[in-house]
């Protein structure tokens, strides 16, 4: 089911948002897209996953672009978007894609330039896919 759960069973806490964007493994696996606390909204590992099939198979430059939109997706539930994001990961798989991944993400932040991480780990869920990316976002506004 796609939307938010402001009700997420045992242990939830007032003020936490989760949001599911219906993607194959949130419930299978147990978690939100996306959750909301206080000022911030942190949103879980993205990939290139569109529709259930894998996007732009082989290239790290648009799989990298096809992630982060997917977590600005989730961002705009909240009413928030790329100048709001504090703080980018990514995931690669191999580091001779870190300039292409490097270029999506300055092509995204670039004039926002959030903190940003960027490592290279042995592998995702599925081989084909070559980065994961997380963000963190900031809701506050100054009064």
């Amino acid at each position: 089911m796609t939307g938010s759960d402001n009700s997420a069973g045992s242990g939830s806490s007032a003020g936490i948002e989760r949001y599911s964007s219906g993607g194959p493994w949130e419930e299978t696996f147990g978690y939100s897209r996306a959750v909301a606390v206080g000022d911030y909204v942190h949103v879980s590992g993205c990939t290139a996953i569109v529709e259930g099939n894998l996007a732009h198979e082989g290239d790290p430059h648009h799989q990298t672009l096809a992630a982060f939109r997917i977590a600005l997706d989730a961002l705009a539930h909240f009413g928030l978007d790329a100048a709001d994001v504090v703080r980018t990961r990514m995931y690669i798989t191999h580091s001779r894609d870190s300039d292409d991944v490097g270029r999506a993400h300055g092509e995204l932040f670039g004039e926002v330039r959030p903190a940003a991480t960027m490592v290279v780990v042995a592998g995702l869920i599925d081989s084909r896919m070559l980065v994961e990316v997380e963000v963190d976002a900031y809701r506050g506004r100054a009064s």
